[in-house]
């Protein structure tokens, strides 16, 4: 998993632990190692912005799939945007494909796919454009691939219950907690292959929501 020491993938890494699967994360620092062992998980430090795809298919090595959740982050610049949201997605599925791991699910955000609202500022922009461009590579690939377009983040307490639809819902927010749920349960289901998914906050339990995709 890119992204390993994010909020989203630390909770992600919790549930796939609970449930007794090995999770590897990668992260970029070494300060975040301990984080992702603390959560469950093994961490391995990997660069994606200077890695080459045959170094990351080698930590994918014998892996059952691979979750994208990494991002430039707040306060980063349009470049990071794409060196990161972009150019890291791209490398993460080309590895993928390099090490035969064929389930692919990447967390993109609401809003891409189309242009950025009037008034955006230049970093919004490059980032819905940086987000837009890795889905376009991703469906273009041969891998059993699902996109997740997730609302705006809280780091409310997870609920349980979300509106996970194909095209577009009304804009809103979503716990990162059940973000990773509903990641952990297409992973696991093999559910939504080939589809675009927006999610936010709902009515519906995670399981039975990714089991109508």
């Amino acid at each position: 998993m890119a992204g390993g020491h994010g909020k989203v993938a630390l909770h992600l890494t919790r549930y796939l632990t609970a449930r007794g699967h090995d999770v590897v994360g990668l992260v970029r620092d070494p300060g975040q190692v301990a984080d992702v062992e603390a959560a469950g998980g093994t961490a391995v430090v990997v660069d994606l912005e200077q890695a080459e795809a045959a170094d990351v298919a080698a930590v994918l090595d014998g892996a059952d799939a691979v979750v994208f959740a990494a991002g430039a982050g707040p306060g980063s610049t349009a470049e990071r945007k794409y060196t990161v949201d972009r150019d890291g997605a791209i490398l993460l599925a080309a590895a993928a494909r390099v090490a035969g791991v064929r389930r692919f699910v990447q967390v993109s955000t609401q809003g891409a796919g189309s242009p950025a609202p009037r008034g955006s500022t230049p970093v919004w922009a490059a980032y819905l454009d940086a987000k837009t461009q890795a889905e376009d590579d991703l469906r273009a690939s041969d891998l059993d691939w699902t996109i997740l377009r997730p609302g705006q983040f809280t780091d409310a307490p997870g609920t349980g219950r979300v509106t996970l639809a194909g095209g577009r819902v009304t804009r809103g927010t979503v716990p990162r907690a059940d973000v990773a749920a509903v990641v952990a349960e297409l992973v696991l289901s093999g559910n939504a292959v080939g589809r675009t998914l927006a999610l936010t906050s709902g009515d519906v339990p995670v399981q039975t929501a990714v089991a109508a995709t």
